[in-house]
């Protein structure tokens, strides 16, 4: 029998998130991957939360589960974020509806995590809906073998299963998925990034993994009958992790504020926590993570009309409608966030936030990180050239 689930804003889930940030700053400090912090999420079922209860599932509105991974973000982004592709393929199953989801599903309702393997760099334009991949599923004397290797697999250190776009044993794309301790699959820790250095985003390599024909997820086209503005989601949730490090940085300034014992001999005040300066530049943290939230649940609200509208005749305009707003969203807070985690939170720390034992650099360094998956200049660009002309947004991987 699965573990009972951690509902939505129950005690048991708001104590998990408490017990993940608590421990961030140490792990930041020893290198650490979460692997503890993963095997807790799963026996809480956190995967399973989008699912709808009747069929054992936690039920989660769209606004409830980006309010969630933004309560993750602000504890530890390398845990939000790698849950991402995870719920994007849970989402896709539940914007596609079809009797051939259940196995997943089921995977997914006792608690099981999936990651993705799609990135290969040898294509030369990023984020667009690729159906040509140089992985592939071949048929050889010996039954069914995958080989190739993906890029940017973020989640995949902690993910039970792995989805897979390759090309298939007919020549056409083809979609499985395949257990992450599958003998052939290699995860590599190899990711280098300057931030959100424990997300596993590095390579996972496929060498002669062994396939049944019960892996396939999807044979033809992968993209045919995609709802409009597919990637909305996962664009959105990144916005989300980012804003939950925003918060984590507004507290973190306010914490610095009040544990300070010296002020500047020409300063406002006479102690810090007097300081109107001081006041002032935390006021500026906490309104912007407030403003950034609001901005997040908002396009999610949106989201979640356009997703109950599948297939009716409303679902394009709304998709629209929540693309442009998670698009909005984005432009403005990678922007204020980059700026409140770089000046801001050291403008009220002076000496003592710089110290490597504070590991406050870890804020915009993996916001930095975040912001760098779809920069904002472009989605700046989209917005305005659909404002002044009316040009559809890209239907594609970063909208």
């Amino acid at each position: 029998m699965s573990p009972q689930i951690a509902h939505v804003g129950s005690p048991r889930l708001r104590g998990l998130v408490s017990h993940i940030g608590r421990g961030a700053v140490e792990r930041d400090r020893e290198a650490r991957a979460p692997f503890t912090e993963f095997a807790l999420l799963k026996q809480a079922r956190i995967g399973a939360l989008r699912l709808p209860r009747d069929a054992g599932g936690g039920g989660a509105t769209l606004p409830e589960l980006f309010a969630l991974v933004i309560d993750l973000g602000e504890a530890d982004p390398n845990v939000a974020h790698s849950l991402r592709n995870h719920f994007q393929f849970l989402e896709g199953l539940i914007r596609r509806p079809h009797a051939d989801n259940g196995p997943w599903i089921e995977h997914a309702l006792a608690g099981r995590l999936f990651g993705q393997a799609a990135t290969e760099v040898a294509h030369q334009k990023a984020g667009g809906f690729a159906e040509e991949f140089d992985t592939t599923t071949d048929r050889t004397d010996a039954g069914l073998r995958l080989n190739g290797t993906k890029y940017y697999s973020t989640g995949n250190l902690y993910a039970d299963l792995i989805v897979v776009a390759s090309r298939g044993p007919d020549g056409g794309p083809a979609r499985l998925v395949v257990p992450s301790d599958r003998p052939g699959v290699i995860i590599e820790r190899d990711w280098d990034g300057i931030g959100q250095r424990f997300t596993g985003s590095g390579t996972t390599r496929f060498v002669d993994v062994p396939v049944l024909d019960s892996d396939f997820l999807s044979v033809g086209t992968l993209f045919g009958d995609a709802p409009p503005y597919l990637a909305t989601f996962p664009q959105l949730y990144l916005t989300a992790v980012i804003t939950g490090i925003l918060r984590r940085a507004s507290r973190d300034a306010a914490d610095l504020v009040r544990s300070k014992q010296r002020s500047f001999y020409h300063a406002a005040g006479d102690t810090p926590v007097e300081d109107p300066i001081l006041q002032e530049t935390v006021g500026y943290l906490s309104s912007q993570a407030y403003v950034a939230e609001a901005a997040v649940l908002t396009a999610a609200a949106a989201l979640e009309e356009a997703t109950n509208a599948h297939g009716t005749e409303k679902e394009y305009s709304l998709a629209v409608e929540a693309a442009l707003k998670a698009a909005k969203a984005k432009v403005v807070i990678d922007e204020q966030a980059m700026r409140a985690t770089a000046e801001f939170l050291f403008d009220v720390g002076g000496g003592t936030a710089v110290r490597q034992s504070a590991h406050l650099d870890r804020h915009w360094r993996n916001i930095r990180t975040i912001a760098s998956h779809n920069p904002r200049t472009y989605k700046a660009k989209a917005i305005g050239n659909y404002d002044i002309n009316g040009t559809a947004l890209p239907n594609a991987g970063y909208f």
